[in-house]
């Protein structure tokens, strides 16, 4: 068996046996790809261009899109080509910056979540306080706080992970480099157990945010309770129900898939549930979080009218006023 310093490449996991189903998949990604890609980059372009988004929500559904944007283009582009090509191999390097990336912009993204409900909860329950606790400075402290702790988060766990020595082959049962694949081909115990323990603190630590923003759905549930208007009430639960449903999906489905015993797992298993923390959430969040805000769609229909209609004579009208 080859060790991890003579180790140049690792085999993913195929999608499909046949050809077909190759192509099929591939299709399925593109789509979930150009969707994503386009839904982001509306977001990101009425953000930046639209005075009345320059809001503290405004400016971290920005710094969301980013993290959307970096998730899918991290793994799913990798994915479609081996289906394209009908091949399995990433190499050594690219394994290791892909895990990176990946385990940056997933923990930079929850981090953001729990910032965003944050600034609801302050919104609906602390509406006078809004404007002292969540000022201009505040936020891009925020924001800078979690893009760091996503950054030192994954550069823990991938400078551990390939620091182990690997001498169980170099097939990963997954589409793309996952922490709990890598470390199946470990044969080093100690290490192991090392990673696993860093991941445990990394899902209590995910746990917490997830207490927090369950803590302050239930603020915000009560406040929207004494709201005289059934509309009001109704557009406040429909916004916030799915932010928790996504968010839950997320973190159980990464919690399972990073610390579920190797007794029960399987390839087909591994798959639906990878693809269900690292693909669905961030092809979702565009919708869920931003197309449902009344501000943000009206910004981007007058975005979308005002490049169509003045592509011609005026081409700089699709980047907003000068």
């Amino acid at each position: 068996m080859p060790n991890s310093s003579s180790l140049t490449h690792f085999l993913l996991l195929a999608l499909a046996d046949r050809r077909e189903l190759q192509l099929l998949h591939f299709w399925l990604f593109l789509a979930i790809s150009l969707a994503a890609l386009l839904a982001n980059g509306l977001i990101l372009s009425a953000v930046a261009c639209d005075h009345h988004l320059h809001t503290p929500m405004g400016f971290f559904l920005l710094n969301l899109s980013l993290t959307d944007l970096g998730c899918i283009c991290t793994t799913v582009p990798k994915a479609m080509h081996n289906s394209l090509w009908d091949t399995t191999t990433i190499s050594y390097m690219g394994c290791a910056a892909q895990l990176f990336f990946f385990f940056f912009f997933i923990s930079a993204e929850f981090s953001l979540l729990t910032i965003m409900c944050y600034d609801r909860y302050v919104a609906i329950c602390k509406p006078l306080h809004y404007g002292t606790l969540l000022g201009s400075r505040a936020c891009a402290h925020m924001a800078t706080a979690a893009w760091a702790t996503g950054f030192f988060n994954s550069l823990l766990h991938t400078a551990n992970t390939f620091s182990l020595p690997l001498c169980q082959g170099n097939a990963l049962g997954q589409f793309f480099c996952e922490i709990p694949h890598i470390l199946k081909l470990s044969c080093s115990h100690s290490g192991y157990l090392r990673e696993i323990g860093l991941i445990v603190i990394s899902a209590c630590l995910g746990f917490g945010c997830f207490i927090f923003i369950v803590f302050s759905y239930v603020q915000i549930f009560k406040a929207v309770l004494r709201i005289p208007s059934q509309q009001g009430r109704h557009k406040a639960f429909s916004t916030c129900l799915p932010h928790l449903a996504v968010v839950s999906l997320s973190l159980s489905t990464g919690t399972v898939e990073h610390l579920k015993p190797l007794s029960i797992s399987s390839p087909s298993l591994d798959l639906i549930v990878s693809v269900l923390y690292s693909v669905v959430p961030p092809a979702l969040n565009p919708l869920i979080y931003s197309l449902r805000n009344q501000e943000l769609k009206d910004a981007l229909k007058k975005l979308i009218t005002g490049c169509f209609s003045e592509a011609i004579n005026s081409p700089s009208a699709c980047y907003g006023p000068h």
